[in-house]
């Protein structure tokens, strides 16, 4: 199986809150929603092409929270229906079984290696969402098989930022891109082998 990690950036490498204000104000962070000025059809169309792919879903407890609070409540929406039947993975040190998103089953003991045993068990992808915590630590064992990057022409200056600033270094190739009409970079890339 292959984690694929798709997430908004800034230019200066923020992920926090892109969706909305209210989103994720911790640490005082006061810019959210700054993705959403970046969004039009060619973004819909690739995000939707991903998602027609089918796959499991990866998510930190904060997203996956998040997301629940949100999606099952679109009805008009053309993303609804594939979250809330796609295979969800969640890790958690605090939530607890039963969870309340159907088909969501909690991640056990370390999510690092569980989500390397999900990896060596199936074929297909399992996709990455946002969940800034949970994607470092993968990165971090060299677990990311494919970056899906939407590099937004902003600079925010604060915030949570996908790569830490003390992490080891990660070679990458671009494999795809594809350029909306808000300027925002949607960008492919893979671990380039050494």
């Amino acid at each position: 199986m292959q984690v694929v990690m798709t997430n908004h950036l800034t230019l200066d490498g923020v992920m926090q809150a892109p969706g909305r204000p209210d989103e994720d104000t911790r640490g005082g962070f006061e810019h959210g929603g700054w993705a959403i000025p970046g969004n039009d059809e060619v973004m819909g169309r690739v995000m939707g092409e991903g998602m027609t792919r089918g796959g499991a879903i990866l998510l930190g407890r904060r997203t996956y929270e998040d997301f629940h609070g949100f999606w099952p409540n679109q009805p008009d929406n053309r993303f609804t229906e594939v979250l809330n039947s796609a295979t969800k993975y969640v890790a958690s040190r605090t939530l607890e079984e039963p969870l309340e998103w159907s088909n969501s089953t909690l991640l056990e003991g370390d999510a690092a290696d569980a989500v390397e045993d999900l990896r060596r068990q199936g074929e297909g992808s399992l996709a990455l969402l946002g969940s800034g915590e949970l994607a470092r630590s993968l990165m971090a064992r060299n677990l990311i098989d494919r970056y899906v990057l939407m590099i937004h022409p902003l600079v925010l200056g604060s915030g949570q930022r996908l790569f830490p600033d003390a992490g080891p270094p990660v070679p990458l190739q671009l494999v795809d891109s594809v350029t909306t009409t808000t300027g925002v970079l949607i960008g492919t890339y893979e671990p380039r082998s050494a």
